[in-house]
């Protein structure tokens, strides 16, 4: 017979919710009440240790917390994850019998303090969830994940909690799907679970990211709650009562990564056989492109003439975004998209120019 925190690790999907911080033994048994009558949660979590920015900051209530989890464990009978950034918050959490650990963010980052947390779990067979780094390095991530390996753990699976991002407004962490879909690649199989609260950090789009989340075969999810978010004493807007939180997930759609209905099945092979055409004649056409780049590359070598013409760039750039939006492209994507040509482009010119 599995224990509970096991049978839980291997639902899909995987729901993690709870308040960010452990602020009182009220607080914490409350929200574990509330969310497990929801009967939608598969681990609770509570933050014990706070990572803060800048000192003076709450920065969790430490090892008493973990009283008030096992408290609510007992009374509720769901399973604990909490997160663990040093070895002694290891030991802690393991001395309470916590069900599934997770490294922070800020802690990815750093590979010694990874390492420290892998050594503090050799030979414990235990669940662990690790969080992308703060910034977008995916080999961070991936270094991370094959310390625990090492280590000996097999059940380790992965956090989508966004990335900070120089300009971004629109979210906490900017989501950059196309990382996590590659961390997919690299690891085909392994847990993949968004954290909806710490990319949007605003309560009013949570269902919009979880839904985008889910579209993408993402397999759960991790939302913070609390019984009074707006007087929460850490990230107050992002998190969400449990009542607003069973609501959310009752309205989300969950998807299916395939089906065997044959009619479906011939549906999506001759519009992605239309793809693969198309993405043919893309390819070669960028590669046409880029031979005229080399023509350009040697008139420019033979006249003395610099590769960057920043009012061509401009007109290229103008020139695609009205175009753009005449064909249902985003202006962001566009800008991206040229981006990259023109690097190429400049890479070309810059070989013939310098006969690299």
């Amino acid at each position: 017979m599995k224990e509970i925190g096991q049978q839980n690790w291997d639902k899909r999907p995987l729901i993690i919710s709870g308040p960010c911080s452990a602020e009182t033994e009220f607080q914490t048994l409350q929200t574990a009440t509330r969310l497990a009558a929801t009967g939608k949660v598969d681990f609770l979590r509570a933050g014990i240790w706070k990572p803060r920015t800048k000192p003076g900051m709450f920065e969790g209530i430490g090892t008493e917390a973990l009283y008030w989890l096992a408290q609510a464990k007992a009374l509720t009978g769901l399973p604990l994850t909490i997160e663990v950034a040093t070895a002694k918050h290891v030991e802690e959490a393991l001395k309470f019998n916590i069900d599934m650990l997770w490294i922070g963010a800020r802690t990815t980052a750093n590979p010694f303090s990874v390492q420290e947390i892998a050594d503090a779990l050799y030979g414990v067979k235990i669940p662990v969830l690790i969080k992308n780094p703060v910034n977008a390095d995916l080999e961070l991530w991936c270094g991370g994940i094959e310390r625990l390996h090492k280590a000996g753990l097999e059940q380790v699976g992965m956090i989508h909690r966004g990335f900070s991002s120089y300009g971004n407004n629109e979210y906490r962490n900017a989501p950059m799907w196309q990382l996590p879909i590659e961390m997919k690649r690299r690891f085909p199989g392994m847990l993949l679970i968004c954290d909806p609260s710490h990319i949007c950090g605003r309560r009013d789009i949570l269902q919009e990211v979880a839904q985008k989340s889910i579209d993408l075969d993402f397999d759960g999810l991790m939302i913070e709650s609390h019984i009074d978010p707006d007087n929460a004493w850490s990230d107050a807007k992002q998190q969400i009562t449990p009542e607003e939180f069973a609501a959310m997930l009752d309205n989300l759609i969950w998807r299916k990564q395939s089906s065997q209905e044959k009619e479906i099945l011939n549906t999506l092979a001759m519009l992605r056989e239309q793809i693969n055409h198309i993405d043919d004649e893309l390819l070669t056409l960028l590669g046409q492109r880029m031979k005229i780049a080399d023509k350009i590359g040697a008139f420019k070598k033979d006249t003395d003439i610099t590769i960057l013409q920043t009012s061509r760039w401009n007109e290229i750039l103008q020139r695609a975004a009205k175009k753009s939006e005449a064909l249902g492209l985003s202006k962001e994507f566009i800008t991206r998209y040229f981006d990259a040509v023109h690097l190429e482009s400049i890479n070309h010119q810059n070989k013939m120019m310098n006969n690299f």
